[in-house]
């Protein structure tokens, strides 16, 4: 699975022989958040972790990618830090999925997350959200609103 850059300008994330993965993959991707991914990623800067150090106490992506537990959170990392350089990582499956899922959820609950929070959207997926990951949902958004106060 990959990145696929079409001619139209077009990037989706595609799988190997099977695909696309999820239905927001078939769509055009948000051109605002890879250019900016594609402008911080020119100029390297350390990723500024907002929920993962207190979950789990991984200070950087390597970090997170190295700590199975880190990993099955990294969506909400992503879903609530728009501030986070992905492109290194993005081709890594455990970065894709996790990327996936957080505009999933976005996408299921942006009115939420935009009155906590400001962010920058994410590509909508309107793909199902797995209903038993609500709870840590609503901890991550509770924690960040939190620190914001």
């Amino acid at each position: 699975m990959g990145i696929e850059i079409t001619p139209g300008g077009s990037n989706r994330l595609a799988s190997s022989g099977r695909g696309f993965l999820e239905p927001a993959c078939e769509t055009r991707l948000n051109p605002v958040h890879f250019a900016t991914m594609k402008a911080s990623s020119a100029a390297p800067r350390p990723s500024v972790l907002r929920i993962l150090p207190a979950y789990t106490g991984s200070s950087s992506i390597e970090d997170v990618l190295g700590n199975p537990r880190a990993v099955r959170l990294l969506w909400l990392e992503i879903l609530v830090n728009d501030q986070l350089n992905l492109a290194p990582w993005l081709e890594r499956a455990e970065m894709r999925e996790a990327y996936a899922k957080a505009c999933r959820w976005y996408t299921a609950y942006r009115s939420l997350i935009d009155s906590v929070l400001v962010r920058t959207p994410l590509p909508i997926d309107t793909s199902p959200v797995d209903p038993r990951d609500y709870r840590t949902f609503a901890e991550a958004l509770r924690f960040v609103a939190a620190a914001h106060d």
